[in-house]
């Protein structure tokens, strides 16, 4: 027998914008140093045309505490990158992912001071 390989349409990719391995390695380390803390217990990706959004849960059930947004339309302007709280509202914006992850670092070092 032999199988049948159906390739992805590569024209949906071409349009998708997602996370390189760089941006993706440098926030499942926050995820998993927030896990252990146990303040987070769930994450979800969504990769679509006009952004990347990496959602960290408190509980699969809510709504997410927050969201890691990456959108290039946006690079020439306030910057790609965002982190939006559990409200809605826009946490920090910026050009590169570090200093936009840098509230919830501090919140980490918080947890682990306490």
């Amino acid at each position: 027998m032999s199988a049948i390989i159906t390739p992805f349409p590569i024209a949906n990719r071409l349009n998708q914008v997602g996370f390189d391995r760089a941006e993706l390695t440098q926030i499942l380390n926050l995820y998993g140093r927030m896990v252990a803390a146990g303040k987070w217990r769930d994450y979800a990706i969504d990769l679509g045309r006009d952004a990347a959004v990496f959602s960290a849960f408190r509980r699969a059930t809510e709504r997410p505490e927050y969201r890691i947004e990456k959108r290039p339309e946006l690079r020439m302007k306030q910057g790609m990158w965002v982190l939006v709280g559990e409200g809605g509202a826009v946490l920090k914006r910026g050009h590169d992912l570090g200093p936009v992850l840098a509230p919830v670092e501090r919140k980490l070092m918080k947890l682990v001071g306490a």
